[in-house]
């Protein structure tokens, strides 16, 4: 019972994965950002009212929300669009807090709305992560510092500031049971493929043309060690993930090999956004990491800057000499004559 009321009071008295969760808000913003930035040129034609999915057919296929769907008049489109722009260009600096980060979600929910060809599976992820954010302290680090949130949480009522680090965890927590049950659930499904139980998936895969990748893709399904240990090494990471993040000692290990499997995918594949999506979620598990990180990389940068300020210090003493003796008067000579 004291463990269990000692684990009780850590859930509500001190915010877990700070660093983390930043980091997750950080890079969601930046996975819109480049969205938006990479169709910026063909913005008319991919999302415009007289685009290759013209306004009527959107609203007849639409089966949710999009700001897109209240005005057919390209002036209506141009203004979204660029404000998903500044919105995600906000979350990824930290300006804004939690009302911006709700207005890019609102933002980015309605562009993926209009173009669904677009889509690579992470706008899944981020539809259901960024409301999850909402209930965490995501701001606290990576910040631009504008002193809005302190000032907006010093007028909250106690009850209000009480719960703040409850939530916080408690989101932080969804978080983690979400991209777990994408691994889980997604490395089932293989399970059940023939071409996964039979280790031949990898080849089929890397040789769809839309994921493939010209000059390097054929160093993969042409060996078949690669392809077979690529097969089941994915299957096994997906599925044992979970298992390898409850073990403190295995949670960083686990997020590392994650980073590194969706980076490759990004590579291989080209699903750079979804793959972004899913690193930013794997931070929640590698917060300890970026703070140790974080803060040998503020120590250095201290030192650096008390060794730059000792060496100005030194340049500004003429032969070695402290200024305020080089600037004293030299003293009388004995026996010189005082003043009259």
């Amino acid at each position: 019972m004291k463990n269990l009321t000692a684990r009780l009071d850590a859930w509500t008295l001190h915010p877990v994965a700070v660093t983390g969760v930043s980091g997750t808000r950080v890079l969601l913003g930046f996975v819109g950002l480049m969205y938006y930035l990479s169709q910026y040129g063909e913005r008319s034609y991919l999302f415009g009212p007289d685009g290759i999915l013209p306004h009527d057919e959107f609203l007849d296929q639409l089966t949710g929300f999009s700001l897109y769907a209240l005005s057919g008049s390209s002036l209506w489109s141009e203004l979204v669009f660029h404000s998903g722009i500044a919105a995600a260009l906000a979350v990824l600096l930290g300006v804004g807090g939690r009302a911006g980060l709700a207005v890019h979600w609102v933002l980015l929910w309605s562009v993926y709305q209009r173009q669904p060809a677009l889509l690579d599976g992470g706008d899944n992820l981020a539809y259901v992560v960024i409301p999850f954010l909402l209930l965490t302290r995501c701001y606290d680090r990576f910040a631009l510092p504008t002193g809005l949130g302190e000032h907006v949480a010093a007028r909250l009522p106690g009850g209000l500031r009480a719960v703040r680090v409850p939530f916080h965890n408690l989101g932080v927590l969804m978080v983690a049971v979400q991209i777990c049950l994408v691994y889980v659930v997604s490395g089932l499904y293989k399970v059940m493929g023939q071409e996964w139980q039979d280790g031949t998936a990898l080849f089929y895969v890397m040789r769809v043309p839309e994921f493939e990748l010209p000059g390097w893709s054929h160093l993969v399904y042409e060996s078949d060690a690669l392809v077979v240990l690529g097969t089941y090494g994915t299957v096994a990471f997906l599925v044992y993930f979970p298992l390898g993040v409850l073990v403190p000692a295995l949670r960083p290990w686990a997020a590392a090999v994650s980073i590194a499997f969706h980076l490759s995918i990004a590579f291989f594949m080209g699903l750079t956004g979804f793959a972004l999506t899913m690193i930013a979620c794997d931070l929640v598990f590698l917060s300890s990491a970026l703070e140790r990180v974080a803060a040998t990389a503020r120590t250095r940068w201290e030192g650096l800057a008390a060794r730059r300020s000792g060496a100005r210090a030194e340049r500004a003493e003429p032969d070695g000499v402290p200024e305020e003796s080089a600037a004293a008067p030299a003293p009388a000579a004995a026996g010189s004559a005082g003043p009259a």
